[in-house]
């Protein structure tokens, strides 16, 4: 199938194919995410700046009469259709890419929402797999939308997005935050949303910029987060917040507490670093709140209309990443060096979890042919395989397509 070409009557043509014409077939979409600003802050209580994308994954379904789970994707036809059933919702390592959808109904099972016949489900993503865009997100809230609509679940996007984030962290095993899921589930065309972590308090930011595209480069290193230093992050921030605590109960220095490292500024992690015994932590520690305040000063400043100073807070988030979190490796350190030595670009970083997946830059529209041509080149060079460029658009959240 042709992912500048998707159209509802191939996804239909498709799912016939593989399970059958007749009764009630419906058609649904959800997208991507690019966070732009903001990484490794959402598990960390702190603030994110994620916007949806025009590139996302489709399904096709129908309900059946009994209680089995049918499910196909295009992305991988060497899988066939693969059954389960709702009475045997339980994660396998072998099941792949199905444990997704089927954590979604299981976790939507769990908070009350109890699908009562099985279904038919052909999936489809434009999402290159294990990208760092958001593939895994982008079909849990797709999953839980076809559930919302085909079932009647009467819950809200927001809610849709936590049981999403349920499904990740309690079926799947990755202790991810909110954002991808959030940012999916929310998205608005040509915004990107300005979330708060801690309370869930987003606002919607334009994000129309004249003469200034968004281009993702993906390294084509893929990586997984459940198998990623991922959740060890997160256990060593968890920690050092602990430490922190622990210390602050003593000295009072901070009154109200210390309920996350997003709550803190920087002057306050400085005076309290060293109650964090491993340096490695407070560094991890270091990262989170410092991220987070560039987060904030990166949506002022584009509020302001400073895309200047918005495309230096991304490159200095980048080497936070690289330095202080690690988590970007050889292939996005590539990318984001070689984009910053390029005319016209606003500025650039790794985005999404790291260890492979993408970088994001924002880039004047005249020189984006160069930063294509000269990163490509830089890259291959260095890494020896190349990277892949998508100049992108901000779309909406999840819909069912007529």
């Amino acid at each position: 199938m042709d992912q500048g070409k998707v159209t509802t009557e191939a996804l239909r043509k498709e799912f016939a194919e593989r399970f059958g014409d007749g009764g009630d077939i419906r058609v649904y979409f959800a997208p991507g995410r690019v966070n732009l600003i903001g990484e490794h802050t959402d598990y960390n209580g702190g603030h994110v700046f994620p916007c949806a994308l025009t590139i996302g994954t489709y399904a096709v379904a129908r309900k059946r009469a009994d209680r089995t789970l049918r499910m196909y994707s295009v992305n991988f036809p060497e899988d066939g259709v693969t059954t389960g059933s709702l009475d045997e919702l339980v994660y396998h390592a072998e099941a792949g890419w199905t444990n997704y959808p089927a954590g979604v109904i299981w976790a939507a099972r769990e908070s009350g929402y109890v699908a009562d016949c099985g279904l038919d489900v052909l999936y489809y993503g434009t999402i290159p797999n294990s990208s760092g865009l958001s593939s895994s997100a982008s079909i849990e809230v797709l999953t839980g939308e076809l559930l919302r609509d085909m079932f009647g679940f009467e819950y809200d996007e927001i809610t849709n997005a936590k049981i999403g984030k349920f499904a990740e962290n309690a079926f799947i095993g990755v202790n991810c935050g909110i954002m991808d899921q959030f940012a999916i589930a929310m998205g608005k065309k040509d915004c990107a949303i300005f979330l708060d972590t801690a309370t869930l308090v987003y606002e919607y930011a334009p994000l129309v910029m004249d003469g200034v595209r968004i281009v993702i480069m993906n390294t084509n290193h893929k990586r997984g987060l459940g198998e990623s230093k991922y959740n060890e992050r997160r256990a060593e921030c968890e920690k050092a917040l602990a430490e922190l605590q622990a210390a602050n109960e003593t000295s009072e220095r901070i009154p109200n507490g210390i309920p996350s490292l997003g709550a803190l500024t920087e002057e306050q992690f400085e005076a309290m670093a060293d109650a964090i015994a491993s340096p490695v932590r407070r560094k991890r520690a270091r990262h989170a709140v410092y991220e987070n305040r560039r987060t904030i000063r990166a949506v002022e400043a584009l509020k302001a209309g400073d895309l200047a100073a918005f495309g230096r807070l991304m490159n200095e988030s980048h080497v936070s990443l690289r330095d202080d979190y690690e988590v970007t490796g050889r292939e996005l350190d590539t990318l984001a060096e070689a984009a910053w030595k390029v005319p016209g670009v606003i500025g650039a970083r790794m985005t999404g979890a790291g260890f492979g997946g993408c970088a994001v830059s924002l880039v004047k529209e005249e020189n984006v042919d160069a930063l294509i041509r000269e990163v490509g080149a830089k890259y291959e060079e260095t890494i020896g395989y190349p990277a892949t460029f998508y100049v992108v658009e901000i779309g909406d959240g999840p819909c069912r397509l007529q």
